[in-house]
């Protein structure tokens, strides 16, 4: 009897154990089913986008001796203003000096080899008519006669080879700019690799930059590459005046994608008569254009991909799964650009679950749905 009891009781809580589990199960499929929708947005009228850029120099001129010596002086500092031709250091070249020396001694010499020469072919042709010497020999004097021309000429050319170096003594600045950078000190020695006493690397003397100008670079994503076009004017901000907007203007584009990231560089005028702009910066662009286009966007995480292309898993008046397959155009890591395909009056369901098939029933969370009546409210008002 007791046995039996104990039965009887083990059967009943069995029983309300799996009632409980099938209430339960069916409430997690009833949550299971539920889903959240999203409205497709109507893109913007102007496409905005900001991107890092680098300001450089209009012209950056980094300046080495051409001659060989040590520094007898510099005369123009970091951040000096120079024209055209102005001094900026001295050299001393005493082999240089000695070498010119050598070669003006031998150009007055074969100078003089020459008028001797000279003379005495003028000498032999003149007797020519007299018959007093013989033809091969006023043919030998005029040939030393050209001859010693020809030496004349090379020691001539070689003097002024040293005239020259001679004038690369004084460094000058190659054009109106700034002294962006000075690396010698009096007593360095020089020569065309550029400053050789320092010894982790061989540096420049100095670098001469026009700076009342600049030249702003960026590397642009491909699906912006669109934007750069004649007339365009973008926003740039640097670090040093982050309250103050610049203004740059298109120039041109490499006109070819780096294979490695997919952007194209391109070149925007600064105007920096001011020069509140240092060349180095790096800067802050920001670009935007006006478009005319009917696109609309939606969340990346409401796409589906499987073998009938793109598609997006819409909602119906009946609360019905419909898929729609649509056209895009430019796809971002949250936003994709739909040209074709859907509305902004479908209600499309975000993180579509892959179980879902056309014309499954479904329940839309209460919240979502009061969002999606006030905004076709609303879409009917405007209407």
């Amino acid at each position: 009897m007791f046995n039996q009891k104990i039965k009887n009781l083990f059967y009943s809580i069995s029983f309300i154990l799996i009632i409980f589990s099938n209430c339960k199960k069916t409430e997690e499929e009833k949550e299971f089913s539920k889903i959240n929708i999203i409205h497709p947005i109507k893109s913007s009228p102007s496409e905005t986008i900001t991107l890092p850029g680098n300001l450089k120099a209009w012209y950056e001129a980094p300046i080495y001796a051409q001659v060989s010596g040590y520094v007898k002086m510099w005369y123009k500092d970091y951040g000096a203003e120079v024209k055209k031709g102005d001094l900026l250091a001295e050299i001393e070249a005493p082999i240089l000096d000695q070498e010119l020396a050598g070669a003006k001694a031998d150009s007055d010499s074969q100078n003089a080899r020459y008028e001797l020469a000279e003379v005495t072919a003028n000498r032999y042709l003149s007797l020519k008519n007299q018959n007093a010497v013989s033809e091969q020999s006023i043919s030998v004097a005029v040939a030393d006669k050209n001859s010693e021309k020809a030496k004349l000429n090379a020691t001539v050319q070689n003097l002024k080879k040293y005239n020259a170096l001679i004038n690369f003594k004084k460094i000058v600045a190659p054009f109106d700019g700034i002294v962006t950078s000075r690396n010698i000190n009096v007593g360095d020695y020089v020569n065309k690799d550029g400053n050789i006493s320092d010894n982790h690397k061989n540096t420049n003397l100095f670098t001469v930059s026009e700076i009342d100008k600049l030249r702003l670079f960026v590397s642009v994503p491909g699906v912006y590459a669109n934007l750069l076009k004649d007339g365009l004017v973008v926003d740039l901000t640097v670090p040093q005046h982050n309250q103050k907007i610049f203004k740059a203007n298109f120039l041109t584009t490499a006109k070819g994608f780096n294979t490695e990231t997919q952007t194209v560089i391109a070149q925007f005028f600064v105007d920096n008569k001011d020069y509140a702009l240092w060349p180095g910066s790096y800067a802050t662009v920001t670009i935007t254009e006006p478009v005319k286009k009917n696109i609309l966007t939606i969340p990346t995480s409401a796409l589906i991909f499987n073998e009938n292309g793109t598609q997006v898993a819409t909602v119906t008046k009946e609360n019905k799964v419909h898929f729609k397959k649509i056209k895009t155009v430019r796809t971002t890591d949250k936003i994709v650009e739909v040209l074709d395909g859907i509305s902004e009056d479908d209600k499309i369901i975000n993180n579509p679950k892959a179980s879902l098939l056309e014309n499954d029933s479904i329940e839309i969370n209460t919240e979502e749905k009061e969002n999606s009546e006030k905004k076709n409210q609303n879409s009917g008002e405007r209407k």
